[in-house]
């Protein structure tokens, strides 16, 4: 072999198709609030579903990519599904103003949601298999999607996060801090978290999206007390009991234990986990069907 050719195959060969982060900059997005937009194809698609990974605070679909802790690009590579990256232009989530948690508001929700009708357009994914995920911010923001947009999204496997609505901001500012609904002081009956889901998207009477929604024990940044908050909500909204219908203890690992609270309903409680619950590639693939 001559050495030009031997050098391009060492330059090309093993990498030439290697999958990676990419940039979408134009993803028809008609949203007042404009945050980027990232995709990974892996080299193999074997999939035809799409799971929309959403960042934490401080953080930036790049960095959240390549956090060891957040295994969804590896779970991509290993089952062949895409995956979306969106990256904030604030520090954290729009889920405070009424342009976020109103169906087509214009907020952050709505543009995510345009990213994810150009995703199911451009690369034949089955508008069925639409999975969403996201640690603290971003399960913050699972959650208004959820909420805002319950007949595009499939299932939701949200971290840390707190009832939808929860951190509406007075000022109406988009990514507003909310000391009330941190602090776990942020209190109300199944139905009345139930109306708030009803209040962001009016007559809305569809299906909904499958929850499951993890919490540690000692979240010193989100209270715990917004796990049984989203539970309660949740509940309410799919019409079910709050009394689990099973629990299974040391699942999926030991100190975490699984509720169901029937068939679209999971809420798993992390006892001596702080902030946030590591993501469980395994059980967050298994609720989406993956």
């Amino acid at each position: 072999m001559h050495w030009h050719l031997l050098s391009t195959v060492l330059l090309f060969g093993a990498g030439a198709f290697a999958a990676y982060l990419k940039q979408v900059t134009n993803y028809n997005n008609d949203a007042k609030a404009k945050p980027g937009m990232w995709v990974y194809v892996p080299d193999s698609v074997k999939s035809d579903a799409l799971v929309v990974a959403i960042h934490s605070c401080q953080s930036s679909a790049q960095s959240y990519f390549q956090n060891s802790k957040i295994p969804w690009h590896q779970g991509s590579d290993r089952k062949g599904y895409v995956t979306v990256w969106p990256s904030s232009t604030t520090e954290c989530w729009g889920v405070s103003s009424k342009a976020s948690l109103t169906h087509n508001g214009g907020g952050d929700s709505n543009a995510i949601v345009n990213m994810i009708k150009y995703v199911v357009t451009q690369y034949n994914i089955d508008p069925k298999k639409v999975f969403v995920t996201g640690g603290s911010s971003g399960a913050m923001m699972s959650n208004v999607l959820a909420v805002t947009y319950p007949d595009l999204i499939t299932a939701v496997s949200l971290y840390s996060g707190v009832p939808a609505g929860c951190f509406v901001s007075a000022s109406g500012a988009a990514a507003a801090w909310n000391n009330t609904c941190s602090g776990g002081n942020s209190k109300a009956s199944p139905e009345q978290w139930g109306n708030v889901v009803q209040a962001m998207y009016p007559g809305y009477n569809g299906t909904r999206p499958r929850m499951q929604i993890w919490h540690g024990s000692t979240d010193g940044t989100l209270s715990p007390n917004n796990y049984q908050e989203t539970i309660d909500q949740w509940t309410n909204v799919l019409g079910v009991s709050i009394t689990p219908t099973s629990s299974k203890p040391n699942t999926p690992e030991k100190n975490y234990r699984m509720d169901d609270f029937g068939p679209n309903v999971e809420g798993i409680w992390a006892q001596g986990v702080g902030h946030p619950v590591p993501s469980h590639l395994d059980a967050s693939e298994a609720w989406f069907g993956l």
